[in-house]
């Protein structure tokens, strides 16, 4: 299927949101998306963040500071997003707003939790509903690979227990989500990246996903409403 076939055909999912836990691809992929849909991108910006280091190095130590500073880029980003006419083309973000709350839930303890809702309540974030999310899937093992051979400083630090949680936490989240269409793609298998047929079989079912929750397999791309 050609780019401009995909384009004529793809009318519902105009905001498009990966996620996932680190190190699952949702970065690359979200590139490749943008890309292929002649859309804008909107990413996270990690490398910027001053309290990441110190977080990583020292486990809880400056983990509400990390956790706030991404919230704080987050919300500006949406700003911008929508200040750019949202439904004016195809746009895909690595990152879903609510993401945020599911790391704060791994990152911080009680008395830092409550801070943080506190904040996050108090701010006037301009968030809008996916018109889909595509939510990838790796055990933590395969996470740890992938980060090691991505090589990035800061994430040596990241362990095995700490990748866990986090599966387990976004599992949990997405498990339960029923905002809107919700595409589900275990990566473990797959290389949506440099493998040309299993991304094209994804554009294929990332076409016609247009409600419900949906399971993609590179095979068979079968969905579940």
């Amino acid at each position: 299927m050609t780019v401009e076939n995909i384009n004529n055909n793809f009318n519902a999912s105009r905001f498009i949101v990966v996620e996932g836990p680190i190190g699952v691809g949702k970065t690359s992929l979200a590139k490749r998306l943008a890309d292929s849909f002649s859309g804008s991108l909107i990413l996270e910006d990690i490398e910027n963040n001053p309290f990441l280091d110190r977080f990583y190095e020292g486990g809880r130590d400056g983990g509400l500071p990390a956790q706030l500073f991404f919230l704080f880029q987050r919300a500006k980003q949406l700003e911008k997003l929508h200040q750019s006419d949202l439904f004016s083309n195809t746009s895909i973000a690595d990152f879903h707003i609510e993401k945020d709350k599911l790391f704060a839930s791994v990152n911080l303890d009680p008395s830092e939790m409550a801070l943080y809702e506190q904040i996050y309540e108090k701010m006037d974030i301009m968030t809008s509903v996916p018109d889909l999310v595509i939510y990838l899937q790796a055990d933590p093992d395969i996470l740890l690979e992938r980060i090691a051979h991505r090589g990035v400083p800061s994430e040596k630090f990241i362990d095995r227990d700490y990748l866990e949680k986090l599966t387990e936490t976004f599992a949990s989240h997405y498990h339960n989500y029923n905002d809107g269409p919700l595409l589900i793609v275990n990566t473990a298998s797959i290389d949506l990246i440099n493998n040309h047929e299993d991304y094209e079989q994804l554009l294929d079912q990332i076409k016609c996903t247009t409600g419900g929750r949906h399971f993609f397999n590179p095979q068979t791309a079968i969905g579940f409403s």
